[in-house]
């Protein structure tokens, strides 16, 4: 690196400090003269880093928010804090963020350095969430690696579980990972079976990358979306949940938190709720938790459903006989 890139470098992760710095500081940092720094900050805008120059004697350079996502410098704890936060946010499948989160911990989880990596794996070792209720949650560095060999093109091998079944060998060219509900899915081409196939994440064991690259065309994310939502279509009933609830409609989705739901409002004080649900179960125990009120107009399963919840919660408060 020649030091006028390392001079570059250095001055932009001094400016992605959130605070003014005065062409004389940033001069005395990194040992260069005020003509230089302002070279540099040039040379920083032209790579598309939006620094901004106040005057006065409180003025000095900042990097502020541009129109496009420039790339930024992380230490050593902002790159495991923030590894550590996106392997939570991909193996609790966080709606909204979950594709989005993993394509991000792909990228980091290929350069950050071995030392680095160990400190995340140490964290996440010693961590666990309250969420022995939900479905079960998959390794973060498993949808990782899934996710840089789909990018890289790289076949991979694995052994996959069924239930009531041991489990087999399988050669794959990845196609994307996917998030589907509470659970992740791999859509790829098996090469045993020369057919696409789709992959529960959660069933993989042994992952193995090969190194060997792939020249077949891959379906697009979007594709393999919609692959996966066509085959779960097909195994699990899908309910057009309707419920009308009493309340804001920021409100509700504020309380509904991460969990993703079609929200449209009524009046001022109430809205519905208009989707599909394969999970019912779910469905009724989170409306219960809102702590709003509402009423369920379908469908029939669902109505069932929290009307047996409420029975058998007041069986709970029954006085002992």
């Amino acid at each position: 690196m020649s030091t006028t890139s390392g001079r570059l470098l250095t001055l932009l992760s001094l400016l992605q400090t959130p605070r003014d710095w005065p062409g004389g500081e940033l001069a005395d940092r990194l040992g260069v003269s005020l003509r230089t720094v302002r070279r540099d900050v040039d040379r920083l805008r032209d790579l598309g880093y939006p620094v901004e120059a106040t005057l006065g004697s409180l003025g000095g350079y900042r990097l502020v928010a541009g129109t496009a996502m420039p790339p930024l410098l992380l230490d050593d704890e902002e790159a495991v804090a923030i590894a550590v936060g996106l392997r939570a946010a991909a193996a609790q499948s966080l709606a909204g963020i979950a594709d989005a989160g993993i394509r991000a911990l792909a990228k980091l989880e290929q350069v950050l350095p071995s030392r680095l990596r160990q400190r995340v794996r140490a964290v996440g070792a010693a961590t666990a969430p309250m969420t022995k209720w939900q479905e079960p949650s998959v390794d973060a560095e498993l949808l990782a690696t899934l996710a840089m060999a789909a990018a890289g093109r790289e076949r991979i091998r694995f052994d996959h579980r069924q239930p009531n079944r041991p489990a087999t060998r399988r050669f794959v060219e990845p196609d994307a990972v996917v998030s589907a509900g509470h659970r992740w899915y791999l859509v790829g081409f098996d090469l045993d079976r020369d057919d696409r196939r789709i992959y529960r994440v959660d069933r993989m064991e042994r992952l193995e990358r090969t190194g060997v690259r792939f020249t077949r065309e891959p379906v697009s994310p979007t594709a393999a979306a919609d692959l996966v939502a066509a085959s779960l279509a097909r195994l699990n009933p899908v309910y057009p949940a309707d419920v009308i609830i009493h309340a804001e409609l920021s409100e509700v989705a504020r309380r509904f938190g991460e969990h993703s739901v079609d929200l449209e409002p009524l009046d001022d004080d109430r809205c519905r709720l208009a989707g599909y649900a394969d999970t019912l179960p779910w469905l009724a125990i989170r409306l219960l938790s809102l702590g709003l009120e509402f009423r369920v107009l379908g469908p029939p399963e669902l109505i069932d459903y929290v009307t047996e919840l409420s029975q058998r919660a007041a069986r709970a408060v029954e006085p002992a006989d």
